[in-house]
């Protein structure tokens, strides 16, 4: 290895959502369907709108840790149509998931919000995005998660 791993801003989402429908417990824990109904995408290579369109299919497991697995589309200022694939995982100390739980704000350096996005279009102005790797640094509001992604260099 010639050179070691580097990170650049790529973009910020904020991502509005739905109230969560609770589907129950499932033999890996509380399974909840968030739907995505909107947001913002601002950066200076990607930005755009999210489309009322996707949802958070999560699991909330019995320490309060979540895996995250959304799938929305954003549609670009210049009208590129891009799906978003987010995996990732919210852990932290037990309070600081009960607030979050209660549609607190919660200080973001207070808990672990990490995902791993992948983007697909067919649009060949933004036909980078299907073969770069990106990491993405979250925090969860009360009506919102904003999510700020990076690309691996």
């Amino acid at each position: 290895m010639t050179e070691g791993l580097r990170l650049a801003h790529l973009c910020d989402l904020k991502v509005e959502l739905a109230a969560p429908v609770e589907l129950g417990l499932s033999p890996r824990g509380r399974r909840r369907m968030i739907p995505i109904v909107g947001g913002t995408v601002t950066g200076t290579r990607l930005s755009g709108r999210i489309l009322n369109l996707g949802a958070d299919w999560q699991t909330v497991f019995a320490d309060g840790s979540a895996e995250l697995d959304t799938r929305y589309a954003m549609e670009t200022h210049d009208g590129a149509m891009i799906d978003i694939r987010n995996f990732g995982y919210r852990h932290g100390p037990p309070d600081v998931l009960d607030a979050l739980g209660r549609g607190e704000n919660v200080d973001p350096t207070r808990y672990y919000m990490r995902t791993q996005p992948r983007f697909e279009t067919g649009d060949a102005r933004y036909a980078w995005l299907n073969r770069t790797i990106f990491v993405g640094s979250g925090a969860r509001e009360a009506d919102c998660v904003k999510i700020a992604f990076y690309e691996v260099l």
